[in-house]
């Protein structure tokens, strides 16, 4: 557009209509009309030009094309058209923007600084209230030397340096770090928020009729040790929810696991059972913990558990993968008479006699229990856990598209990698500790 606007001006001053209109001429003292080096000569000079209108009348084919050319045409003038662009430039703009920018960035850095130091002081508050309350519970002891590193301290620093002297014993030890100090806080948030939990469930179990549905509830966000062998009794409905009757119970349902043994277990050599005993005798050195499957007790408990389990329940007979779930009972159960919760390392044979028959008893029952409730796991096709692996399918279909159609295009099956997800219950995709957690919410 403004190429074509000079173009329009250009023609409409030329006043030459007719022949013979006078033409300038130039000679050496006088050369062309060059508007580059006219324009640089005006700002330059602080004289304004005296006669405006002739310049606009000295308009020649020098200036139409000057003044249309294109930039990319340039030539050996580069520099020169360069160095005059630069002239152009108001130093007193570039400098104003170059100071915006400095103090801009200034202020940023003094927030940031500020931020932090608020950060570090708020952490050394915390630790102060830390290592007291560590000092009364006779937990920690820091060392007065804390108090007295620094003589160029400020006012503030020496009254709290002089207030923790005076509560802290003088002694020698040397002082703790903070890191330490704030663990110990967490365990002691911890341990104040367990023994909580641990008296909800001991004021729900005490009473003559446990609410199973409070129980349950309460037991999502999981259960305490102490009271993970009760709980998991009553919620798998293997002890009833009236206190009274529980004892009774415990005592005819043992007595009646054994009564089993007695009738089933010798027949396991029988023609007839030889293929199911010896694929438990296989499947038994799979299970996890690893030490505990290396004793011989813990091998003579889970082969009579599963078998007289089999033998019980011959629509679907024993399944690879019923063996896992045993281990958890068995695991809470026996953690019920120790003293810590190295299940691992702990030997199970050391227990009287008397306790491992009321623990493998009770392991039996409950797991009989929970399977009850997913025998269509293992009974022929295992209807139930091909239905689980197609609930799962659509529940990724609709919560994750982006992974189903992934799978899809690469042609994998869901049954693949699920199918031991349903078949275990998740005991051989996460640990122990995190299996017994989960289970909390299984019953």
């Amino acid at each position: 557009m403004a190429s074509d606007t000079g173009r329009k001006q250009f023609w409409k001053r030329s006043g030459a209509k007719v022949p013979g209109s006078i033409q300038h001429v130039y000679g050496a003292q006088h050369p062309p009309f060059d508007p580059l080096l006219h324009g640089s000569l005006i700002k330059t000079s602080s004289k304004p030009p005296t006669t405006p209108v002739k310049l606009k009348k000295v308009s020649t084919f020098q200036e139409f094309e000057s003044n249309t050319s294109d930039a990319w045409d340039l030539g050996d003038d580069d520099d020169e058209l360069l160095a005059i662009a630069a002239e152009n430039l108001n130093t007193e703009v570039v400098m104003e923007t170059a100071h915006k920018v400095i103090q801009n960035h200034s202020k940023l850095q003094e927030q940031h600084k500020l931020q932090e130091e608020q950060l570090q002081e708020e952490k050394q508050v915390e630790s102060s209230e830390v290592s007291s309350v560590a000092y009364v519970d006779n937990r920690l002891v820091k060392s007065v030397s804390e108090g007295h590193t620094s003589s160029s301290s400020d006012n503030a620093s020496e009254n709290s340096s002089m207030q923790r002297s005076q509560s802290l014993p003088q002694t020698s030890t040397p002082p703790l770090a903070s890191g330490v100090d704030h663990s110990t806080s967490v365990t002691s948030a911890l341990t104040e928020r367990e023994a909580s939990r641990l008296d909800k469930f001991k004021q729900l179990l005490a009473g003559p009729n446990t609410n199973l549905e409070e129980l349950r509830k309460l037991s999502w966000s999981g259960i305490p040790k102490q009271v993970r062998p009760i709980a998991w009794k009553l919620l798998s409905g293997y002890l009833p929810a009236n206190v009274d009757r529980r004892e009774s119970t415990l005592q005819r349902k043992r007595k009646e696991y054994f009564a089993f043994v007695e009738q089933y277990y010798d027949s396991r050599n029988d023609e007839s059972h030889q293929d199911t005993y010896r694929q438990i005798h296989i499947d038994i050195p799979r299970m996890s913990p690893e030490v505990l499957r290396l004793q011989p007790k813990v091998t003579e408990i889970f082969e009579r558990i599963l078998f007289i389990w089999a033998i019980r329940h011959p629509a679907s007979g024993y399944v690879q993968g019923i063996n896992d779930l045993v281990t958890p009972f068995f695991v809470v159960f026996v953690c019920e008479y120790m003293e810590d919760d190295e299940v691992e390392n702990f030997d199970v044979s050391s227990l009287p006699e008397e306790v491992l028959q009321n623990i493998e008893a009770d392991s039996y029952w409950c797991m009989s229990k929970l399977l009850d409730g997913i025998q269509d796991n293992y009974t022929f096709a295992q209807p139930g856990i091909q239905k689980k692996v197609k609930m799962l399918e659509e529940l990724v279909r609709r919560i994750d598209e982006q992974v189903h159609r992934h799978l899809d295009q690469h042609e994998v099956k869901y049954l693949q990698f699920a199918f031991r997800w349903m078949n275990n219950l998740l005991m051989r995709e996460v640990p122990l500790r995190c299996t017994i957690r989960l289970w909390d919410t299984y019953q």
